[in-house]
């Protein structure tokens, strides 16, 4: 791969028909991070997991952002065709078709704003408490792409109406939108497991 790789892991399929897994960590999570929910919800599936490049506070993240829940979003669309350029990359070298991105938090928002702005990219989204990432996005063509968004009916991170808008311009954009409020903080439940699961279930049995 050439400079625009990234640190990550690879792990191969098991299951020729399940769709591959783009991994997208949270602040201060690594490329190992969510390979354990990656093959909890899909397990048959390969898995690509990159780590964010930029730093804060020594913490990796994928964009920088200016305050909590404020994005520098010229950042944003920055790293997002970065990680766009690592994905058709990765594609080439491992032979992986288009990936369904799986992200938490920071690495939701990243892959919202890789949907947003190279939707060819992603066959869909499982977007775990993600927020808006851009507040002017380019017009995108999503139609009929999959996406599950969950969010926490508690999290001090996403505010209430974040979520819902980010639902309502993914669907505008023509994507196949479900969005689940969870009783549920920041953190990742029990039925965020479940949830992706059978939802990653349903759209692997409509593509076979």
């Amino acid at each position: 791969m050439t400079e625009s790789a990234f640190v990550h892991r690879f792990e191969p399929a098991i299951s020729a028909g399940s769709p591959p897994l783009l991994l997208l960590h949270g602040t201060g999570g690594d490329e190992n991070d969510l390979l354990g929910l990656g093959k909890m919800i899909s397990p048959g599936s390969a898995l690509l997991s990159p780590r964010g490049r930029v730093l804060e506070h020594g913490m990796p993240r994928f964009f920088r952002r200016l305050a909590e829940g404020v994005f520098d979003e010229q950042d944003v669309r920055r790293r997002a065709l970065e990680l766009g350029d690592f994905v058709s990359e990765a594609r080439k070298q491992y032979g992986i078709a288009a990936p369904i991105a799986v992200g938490f938090s920071n690495g939701a928002n990243i892959a919202a704003a890789l949907l947003l702005m190279q939707p060819e990219l992603l066959a869909g989204a499982i977007l775990l408490r993600a927020m808006v990432p851009l507040s002017d996005p380019p017009t995108a063509d999503l139609a009929g792409k999959p996406i599950l968004l969950l969010s926490g009916q508690t999290d001090p991170i996403v505010p209430p109406g974040n979520s819902a808008k980010l639902a309502a311009l993914l669907s505008q954009a023509g994507a196949s939108v479900t969005h689940r409020v969870l009783p549920a903080g920041h953190q990742l439940s029990q039925a965020d497991v479940t949830l992706a699961r059978d939802w990653i279930g349903k759209v692997d049995a409509k593509a076979a």
